[in-house]
């Protein structure tokens, strides 16, 4: 199952902390048709159903079911610069 690195729990924490559904939202990974593209990032107030809800602590990552099966073996980071926040994908060691 994905996991979280430490930044980017904080990064999905505060982003979802400015949203005003913060106790039920999250951030929802989707697979795109080319998985070449990557994949898109939304703020979801809920998980929609069928999506496999990732949790640490109170950062919550709603992975619908194409990206739940990509990402299974994966790591999500977060780098925060002036710019905003940019997330990469990693393999688990």
């Amino acid at each position: 199952m994905l996991t979280l690195t430490e930044n980017a729990t904080d990064a999905v924490r505060t982003i979802v902390s400015q949203t005003p559904d913060a106790s039920t939202a999250g951030l929802r990974i989707q697979g795109t048709s080319a998985s070449d593209e990557g994949y898109a990032l939304t703020l979801a107030p809920s998980p929609e159903l069928g999506d496999t809800v990732v949790e640490n602590g109170d950062a919550r990552v709603f992975l619908e079911q194409v990206a739940a099966t990509e990402l299974d073996d994966k790591v999500l980071d977060a780098q925060v610069t002036d710019e905003g926040v940019r997330f990469a994908l990693a393999l688990q060691q």
